[in-house]
């Protein structure tokens, strides 16, 4: 982890709130938060406390009513629309609780389509996407389609295809929520293998306490607050 550096993901006093007929519901009010290259942080936090608010604005999907969301020291408040999205999708990767991946496309096929999306050849893509499944030890089921895979496969697939672009920061949401638990651990190993070695910033939301005492630093919301848990 090198926290010398910019971090890739940073809040600065954000502010958000959605309007309730003549009122306002306040969501965050002031939260501060610094991400850093090669760093898992988890977001432990109950729920309707915020933590889809705060992915959704780490991820550029929303903009925070005040202050400043900075991804690799870029402010993205300062850009457009189409900026934004640009900036999304060549430095941000999701993961969800439930995989997403596409049914009628082999695993191959799922981690190749956001490379071809982005510009590569089909050749490129089809090479990128092999080596990531290998490293995520599913080379031997790279042809199979989603329904011929286990959960925690399909879910390997899924982070796979969420840093295929080589993203700068993974945002994960419940990663592993709908996984037993020793599937649950293997696919944390997984991910946590792929953010020490490519240098990711990773912000994991998870209910999993266990698998939170795990990551770097465990971060939670309290009173409208981003704080240290």
């Amino acid at each position: 982890m090198n926290t010398a550096a910019a971090p890739v993901l940073e809040f600065r006093d954000i502010h958000r709130w959605y309007a309730e007929g003549d009122k306002r519901l306040v969501i965050l009010e002031g939260g501060d938060l610094a991400v850093h290259e090669g760093e898992m942080v988890a977001l432990v936090a109950p729920s309707g406390a915020g933590k889809s608010t705060l992915l959704h604005l780490a991820g550029l999907l929303e903009s925070p009513d005040q202050g400043q969301v900075l991804i690799a020291g870029e402010d993205a408040a300062r850009m457009g629309d189409s900026e934004r999205t640009a900036l999304r999708r060549t430095s941000i990767g999701f993961v969800y609780q439930f995989h997403h991946l596409l049914p009628e496309f082999t695993a191959l096929e799922n981690v190749m389509i956001p490379q071809m999306i982005a510009g590569l050849t089909k050749a490129e893509a089809a090479n990128r996407a092999g080596q990531l499944l290998a490293y995520m030890k599913l080379a031997p089921r790279a042809l199979h389609r989603p329904a011929e895979l286990s959960g925690g496969e399909q879910q390997r697939v899924a982070i796979a295809r969420a840093v295929a672009n080589a993203p700068r920061l993974l945002l994960a949401d419940e990663p592993t929520g709908n996984l037993d638990p020793e599937t649950s651990s293997y696919v944390f190993e997984a991910l946590e293998a792929l953010v020490r070695q490519s240098g990711l910033a990773a912000l994991i939301v998870t209910h999993n306490h266990d698998l939170a005492r795990r990551m770097d630093r465990i971060i939670t919301l309290r009173d409208r607050r981003i704080v240290t848990a």
